[in-house]
């Protein structure tokens, strides 16, 4: 049981897709409407990708990037902050928590994409022309 777990986990980690389409059929099942369900599942994979995308870099590249990760995320949230203290001149701080968390997902999603590509191509690379 231990190692199915273990495989699960594992499995989720370097496969965030999984992750959310998991967790969004769990909110469909429990009678969520399709549009919070997959709010929600963004949310809960937002957290996997903070792991999965500094994981990936450092698994093909051999470069730990978890600070820079971290440090981009605290940027971008001062940086909409302001943008919405300037607009809005009162902070909605659940609101923006929200709108962050869900720039969040995108940009690591995309993130993560680009390094599964980028990874797999230099892998074919480096199967087809060996040096």
């Amino acid at each position: 049981m231990k190692f199915v777990i273990q495989v699960l986990m594992t499995t989720i980690l370097f496969c965030p897709i999984i992750a959310l389409l998991i967790t969004y059929v769990i909110f469909r099942k429990c009678k969520i409407d399709h549009v919070k369900a997959f709010g929600l599942a963004a949310d809960i994979t937002t957290c996997v990708l903070f792991l999965t995308v500094p994981l990936a870099i450092n698994s093909i590249w051999e470069v730990s990037l978890f600070i820079p990760v971290i440090l981009m995320a605290v940027v971008i949230a001062v940086f909409f902050t302001y943008i919405d203290w300037k607009t809005k001149k009162e902070i909605e701080v659940l609101q923006l928590l929200k709108k962050l968390w869900r720039i969040y997902f995108i940009l690591l999603g995309v993130l993560y994409f680009v390094i599964l590509v980028g990874g797999l191509t230099q892998n074919i690379i480096g199967y087809v022309a060996p040096m």
